[in-house]
C-alpha cells in the first residue's frame, strides 16, 4: 500500500490522469481489504472449520442484502495520514481481532439454525445458485452488531484519507476537468478491462473459494 501510495502521489505530481485513476482504484481496493477481518486470518474462507463460504458471505452477501437499505456512508471529511504505514497495520490488526468473532458467530447461528433456514436458492446472472438465507444473513448481522456496515464505513473514510494525503504530499495541484482530458487507446483499454474485470466480480489477487 505504501509503494502505491507513493505512485499516485507521484501521479498527482506529474498530473497523470490515467496513473491517477488506475492507482486510485487500486489503492482504494487494498485499502479497503485489509479492513476485512478474514483477509488478516489464516482461516480466511472457513476451509479449517467446515465453513467454506463465510469470506463473500461476510463481504458480499451482507452488503448485497442490506447496504442499500440500512448501512450508512457518510463518515465526514477525510483527513492527512501522517503516518500510512502505522495507519494500514491499525486497521489490519483490527481486522484480525475481529476474525475470531466473525468465525465463531456464524458458527454458532449454524448450530440454531436447521439446514433448509440457513441457506436458499436464489437466481444471479441466469443461474440459480446456492447461498445464505435472507433469515441467517439478518441474524447473522444482527449478532455482530453492524460490524459488516462499520467496518465498511472505516474503508472508505480510509481511502478517502490516502487520495487526499496523496494529493497533499503533491502540493496540492490543481486538476483540471476531467471533461477536457484525453486518454491515449491503451489506456482506454486498460479502463475497459478494469471495468469487465468489476462488472463479472473478478479481481487481481487471492481468490477465496465459495
Amino acid at each position: 500500500i505504501q509503494i502505491m501510495h507513493q505512485r499516485l502521489t507521484k501521479a498527482f505530481q506529474e498530473k497523470n490522469f490515467a496513473a491517477i485513476l488506475k492507482l486510485s482504484a487500486e489503492l482504494g481496493h487494498y485499502v479497503a481489504d485489509a479492513h476485512v477481518p478474514l483477509h488478516a486470518h489464516s482461516n480466511y474462507n472457513g476451509q479449517q472449520t467446515g465453513q467454506q463460504g463465510i469470506h463473500a458471505f461476510w463481504e458480499s452477501r451482507v452488503p448485497e442484502l442490506l447496504a442499500g437499505k440500512e448501512f450508512d456512508y457518510f463518515i465526514g471529511k477525510a483527513v492527512y495520514i501522517s503516518k500510512p504505514a502505522t495507519f494500514v497495520r491499525e486497521r489490519i490488526l483490527e481486522s484480525f481481532l475481529a476474525a475470531d468473532t466473525v468465525l465463531q458467530t456464524e458458527k454458532q447461528l449454524s448450530r440454531e439454525f436447521p439446514p433448509d433456514q440457513k441457506y436458499a436458492y436464489e437466481e444471479r446472472n441466469g443461474s440459480v445458485i446456492r447461498q445464505y438465507a435472507s433469515s441467517f444473513t439478518i441474524a447473522f448481522n444482527q449478532r455482530l452488531q453492524g460490524m459488516v456496515e462499520r467496518r465498511m464505513r472505516q474503508s472508505i473514510f480510509g481511502i478517502a484519507s490516502f487520495w487526499y494525503t496523496a494529493w497533499l504530499n503533491a502540493g496540492q495541484p490543481s486538476l483540471q476537468s476531467p471533461s477536457e482530458v484525453t486518454f491515449s487507446p491503451a489506456d482506454l483499454k486498460d479502463f475497459e478491462e478494469l471495468n469487465l474485470l468489476w462488472k463479472s466480480g473478478a479481481s487481481k489477487g487471492r481468490s477465496c473459494e465459495n
